[in-house]
């Protein structure tokens, strides 16, 4: 629940400097003709959008599990890590369209002044970054870690907004698209970000394992158990910022099942210990048969 109350506090964060950086950038594009910080500035709405999106996602995976979700609602943040990822695919896919369309058409150079702006965005936006980014990592959160780089993607726009207006005035009359060619770069940029995310945001609505140490933890804390003779059918997925766990354990065959029960709740703890970010772990006791496939992780 802290790193739930983390993550939305990042989200609200973010919101609120999305929000005042939009309108800036609106403003200071059309007045200052620069597509390429117009362009900015949408990417920047969609930020509010996304920072709206994670902050729903992280209170509805803050429910308890219940009769309708005995496994909780930890999906509902991959979700929302994907629809961020999709929504950075989509803006992507929009800038560069609209780039293009400026690039053929002939238009004044941008104002001088719009670089100052730029420069502020960056510096404000690369500062967010690395404070949700830092909140997304020690919560093991994706769609926070999928927002910081949301805002990442900002500070990039404006970076190449600011290259591409930099060679538009230096260069003279002629040079003016080089502003809209700034946009497609930095759209380039968002698109592989976009993508980037959304495979590991798919990966987790697929239940697909989590990485290799993890699962090797929980393997050595199960092990480590004393009467524990051997695992296997050892699965994992994750849920949220968290885990659950299946596993066989093989104990001794003649072990009564009261005694077999309470070296299972031993096996849990252990686990947990080793893993604090597991939810649950459900143990199947089975009687250890010699030369049986022990040991054995099913992916």
């Amino acid at each position: 629940m802290d790193a739930i109350s983390q993550g939305i506090r990042a989200a609200l964060q973010g919101l609120l400097v999305n929000a005042f950086l939009t309108g800036v950038k609106l403003v200071a594009g059309i007045v200052g003709n620069s597509y390429a910080l117009i362009a900015d500035a949408v990417e920047s709405g969609l930020d509010i959008f996304s920072s709206l999106i994670v902050w729903r996602g992280l209170r509805v995976t803050a429910r308890p599990a219940d009769q309708t979700h005995p496994y909780g609602y930890g999906k509902a943040e991959a979700l929302s890590a994907a629809i961020v990822s999709l929504m950075l695919l989509g803006a992507a896919i929009g800038i560069a369209i609209a780039a293009v369309q400026e690039i053929v058409t002939p238009h004044h150079a941008p104002a001088p002044f719009t670089l100052a702006v730029l420069l502020g965005v960056v510096i404000v936006k690369e500062v967010l970054f690395r404070r949700v980014f830092s909140v997304g990592t020690n919560t093991g959160s994706r769609v926070v870690q999928a927002d910081a780089w949301h805002h990442r993607s900002d500070a990039i726009t404006s970076a190449a907004a600011f290259t591409g207006i930099t060679v538009a005035l230096w260069g003279g009359p002629g040079w003016e698209p080089a502003d809209d060619w700034a946009a497609l770069v930095a759209a380039a940029i968002i698109a592989f970000n976009g993508s980037r995310l959304l495979r590991p945001a798919v990966s987790e609505l697929m239940d697909k394992m989590p990485d290799q140490a993890v699962v090797d933890r929980i393997a050595t804390a199960a092990r480590s158990v004393s009467g524990v003779m051997a695992i296997e059918k050892l699965r994992v997925r994750t849920f949220g910022t968290g885990y659950f766990v299946d596993v066989h354990v093989q104990a001794d065959p003649q072990m009564p099942l009261r005694e077999a029960h309470i070296l299972s709740g031993r096996v849990k703890s252990s686990i947990r210990e080793a893993v604090p970010a597991v939810f649950d772990t459900s143990i199947h006791m089975e009687p250890f048969e010699s030369g049986s496939r022990c040991a054995e992780i099913v992916r």
